[in-house]
């Protein structure tokens, strides 16, 4: 390769600091999964067409598998790489349904791949975590509530901006639809749908164009879709607006129950919010539906999101109900890394530069290091044998913390200091008991700010107990 290769569009790469960032972030993520009783799977990269296909709406983006040498280049595999994880987890629930343990609990941590025109928080080849709860034939409605305690959890545990978790509930707005006499509820849910995208006004006259709906009507359903609250006054705001209708109030119970279930989670890193303008335009949604927002980067839209589905998979028998959330974990974190808003205190795991007197005392430089590392404390030996000031800035460039020397005297005993080159602090150590302060023992997320433009540098604190852990 002679030249320099051009970076791909949409398939982005982090460097080793940034890797650590996400690497922490999944971490967290899974020890929050594991601790609720969610099991970890992974499905296959590929599923088939007809199963990617039934979401009519991204069958533009999906990247079709092909053979390189494929006689008919029009032809193709009848298999194309998954966009979400969604559709895959559908199908394997249906394929080892026999084998699985229901109420089946699972998280998924995964790349997915989507041909959609790439941006920022936008991208063809991404990282997400899913959590689910499905159950055969019923899925009692405290699934919705957990799933949502879960997510909140885990994410309240990250070290990023502050993170909001919409809420709203299919049956509450479509029973207020019907309660206004809308004659085709899903069409306003639809419409409704594009509020973040379209003014009030022009989704008002889509409502009465497209939906059928008087201007009386598409006033009411406006004034649904302003509602928020962080507590569950929003019952009385919607019972104020006179509608009625038995699965508005069932809609209205269930929504309230997961905004009571996560208010001992709010915090100034996390926050829930009912918010009646959100539908979730997908017509398999039933029951509760989610959104996630990063505070302060609403620019790149939802984050995350997900919700109740009754009859996602079926085998026409059988039906698996289900509720989940998923979350972007490129999503929200490239944008957040490549603006220097999150990134490590080191570019490598060393805590430990074993410097090197010269080239014939490599071996006991090794062995140094073998002993550290049999303690599980990271490190490496230097490249070469330069000065010691040039081993120290070796260190320096990586973030390595601490520089390890070694002297012979003239009777052969042999003495070892150890030098924090932060502080300057040089002390005798020996490689067999020396350990480092736990606060160093690996890399550290840096946040360096919650907003755009904010240069303002703080350690997040959301990762100083999870990176004291070995």
């Amino acid at each position: 390769m002679n030249a320099k290769p051009t970076p791909l569009s949409g398939f982005p790469e982090l460097l080793p600091e940034q890797r650590f960032v996400e690497q922490q972030v999944i971490d967290t993520l899974r020890r929050v999964f594991e601790l609720h009783g969610f099991a970890g799977i992974e499905t296959r990269a590929t599923e088939p067409l007809d199963q990617l296909l039934r979401k009519g709406e991204t069958s533009k983006e999906v990247y079709v598998l092909r053979r390189l040498q494929e006689a008919d280049a029009a032809s193709d595999s009848g298999m194309g790489l998954h966009f979400d994880l969604t559709v895959p987890f559908a199908r394997y629930v249906l394929e080892n349904a026999g084998k699985l343990e229901f109420p089946f609990r699972r998280y998924q941590i995964q790349k997915a791949w989507r041909g959609e025109r790439p941006q920022e928080g936008r991208y063809r080849e991404f990282t997400q975590a899913d959590i689910d709860v499905v159950m055969r034939d019923d899925l009692p409605f405290h699934f919705d509530v957990e799933v949502a305690r879960v997510m909140a959890e885990a994410l309240s545990a990250l070290p990023l901006p502050p993170l909001r978790l919409r809420v709203n509930n299919r049956k509450l707005i479509e029973g207020f639809y019907r309660g206004i006499g809308a004659s085709d509820p899903q069409a306003v849910i639809t419409i409704i749908d594009k509020l973040d995208k379209l003014a009030g006004d022009q989704v008002a006259a889509q409502l009465v164009s497209d939906a059928g709906l008087s201007e009386a009507q598409a006033k009411q359903c406006l004034e649904l879709a302003s509602i928020t609250a962080n507590d569950t006054s929003f019952v009385e705001r919607v019972r104020a607006l006179g509608v009625e209708h038995e699965l508005l109030d069932t809609g209205l119970a269930e929504l309230a129950a997961v905004i009571d279930g996560c208010a001992s989670l709010r915090s100034g890193r996390f926050e829930v919010e009912a918010s009646l303008s959100l539908a979730r335009g997908l017509d398999y949604y039933t029951g509760t539906v989610f959104e996630i927002y990063m505070v302060g980067f609403e620019f790149l839209k939802s984050v995350g999101g997900g919700g109740r589905y009754d009859a996602l998979a079926t085998d026409g028998r059988t039906t698996y109900p289900g509720v989940g959330i998923s979350f972007g974990i490129s999503r929200s974190l490239v944008p957040l890394m490549s603006r220097g808003v999150l990134g490590s205190d080191r570019k490598v795991p060393s805590v430990v530069l074993v410097a090197l007197v010269d080239e014939e005392s490599r071996a006991a430089s090794d062995a140094i290091a073998t002993a550290l590392r049999a303690r599980d404390i990271p490190c490496e030996v230097a490249a070469s044998a330069q000065k010691f000031g040039k081993q120290i800035r070796y260190a320096e460039r990586r973030g390595i913390p601490y520089v390890w020397f070694t002297q012979t005297s003239e009777t052969g005993e042999v003495a070892h200091e150890v030098k924090d080159i932060r502080s300057g602090d040089q002390v005798p150590a020996d490689p067999v008991t020396w350990t480092p302060p736990i606060e160093d023992l690996r890399p550290r997320v840096v946040s360096t700010s919650s907003t755009p433009g904010d240069s303002s540098t703080t350690e997040d604190s959301s990762t100083n107990e999870q990176d004291k852990t070995p």
